[in-house]
């Protein structure tokens, strides 16, 4: 609770600042005539690029674009410029987005529309699971309180479903439909999801394929989405939202344990992991000739990265592929 009053003081802090530096002169609200669409991790803004394509009407900027990790992320005073002057704003909705609400009611921009992707999916998104040998976040070990009482926390990585993906962008395409070059837009999302469900399917085939259908991650797990899509099973150090780094001796040992009693040769990890915990899994194990594998969640895309090629498909494309190795 001090933390979101924290975060709130900061915001509107920012907010004023924001608002010296409009009336200052040091920024001007965009007039040309584009339709400006913000969106706030990578993943999204990747989609809307294809939704968009070619097209002149739409304007489409990433908000996180400097590698920094969606559960870390602090809107700056220009970021909050950006969001309030934007026509169309899309962000994920989930625990690591509760700075949003204060900017949206500061900014007061009656035209905006505001896209939640939680509140799209509805009953599609999962509650995050606290799974057997996963370790409880500190803020739960260390303070006595009636866990029936807690408010239940929602995985917030939808984008890694691509049924997900493919729904949410059909919601997003009909929001960008009304706003300009429709045809454009019908024609392009149709072309997009074509290629997600096509992706899907060799998911579907890989993974019936596969001789395992367990993975252990010595890291965070944000891929519930993805492993529930494919009746996967999976273990892991932390919670995909947990703040957590360090692990106990007892998840180390849980994890090696599992990794020998079903005879998996690979532990996962996720983009930029230094696996550290990864390899004391592994050399907490009878048999050490296992290998760590980087699967990437997006959470952390930066612009350089997208500079140089990164999309939303290719990194899933890429993942199929790691995934299809620590399967086997």
């Amino acid at each position: 609770m001090k933390n979101v009053l924290k975060s709130r003081i900061l915001i509107c802090m920012l907010f004023i600042l924001c608002m010296c530096s409009v009336l200052g002169g040091c920024a001007k609200k965009k007039k040309d005539g584009k339709i400006h669409v913000v969106c706030t991790t990578f993943p999204v803004y990747d989609w809307v690029k294809n939704i968009v394509g070619d097209s002149k009407d739409y304007e489409v900027e990433l908000l996180m674009d400097n590698g920094t990790d969606l559960h870390s992320f602090q809107p700056s005073a220009e970021d909050i410029v950006k969001v309030g002057e934007a026509d169309v704003f899309i962000y994920i909705g989930g625990e690591s987005d509760e700075w949003v609400g204060d900017v949206l009611k500061q900014a007061g921009n009656k035209d905006q529309i505001a896209i939640n992707l939680m509140d799209v999916l509805g009953d599609k998104a999962k509650v995050e699971e606290l799974k057997e040998g996963m370790q409880e976040e500190d803020e739960h070990r260390d303070h006595d309180h009636d866990h029936d009482e807690e408010e239940e926390e929602y995985d917030e990585h939808i984008w890694l479903s691509l049924k997900n993906s493919k729904y949410l962008c059909e919601q997003i395409a009909d929001v960008l439909k009304k706003k300009g070059d429709s045809k454009t837009i019908e024609k392009n999302v149709a072309a997009y999801v074509e290629k997600l469900e096509k992706l899907d399917e060799e998911f579907v085939d890989m993974i019936k394929n596969s001789k395992n259908k367990t993975v252990v991650f010595g890291d965070r797990f944000p891929f519930r989405y993805l492993v529930d899509d494919y009746g996967l099973d999976y273990y892991a150090a932390f919670a995909g939202c947990s703040a957590d780094s360090e692990a106990s001796f007892e998840t180390v040992v849980f994890l090696a344990k599992k990794l020998e009693e079903k005879k998996l040769g690979f532990v996962f990890v996720i983009d930029k992991s230094d696996k550290k915990l990864a390899n004391a899994i592994i050399e907490s194990c009878s048999d050490k000739n296992k290998e760590v594998l980087e699967i990437d969640s997006m959470q952390s895309t930066s612009k350089k990265e997208i500079d140089d090629g990164a999309s939303y498909l290719g990194i899933m494309e890429k993942n199929l592929k790691v995934l299809q190795k620590g399967l086997n």
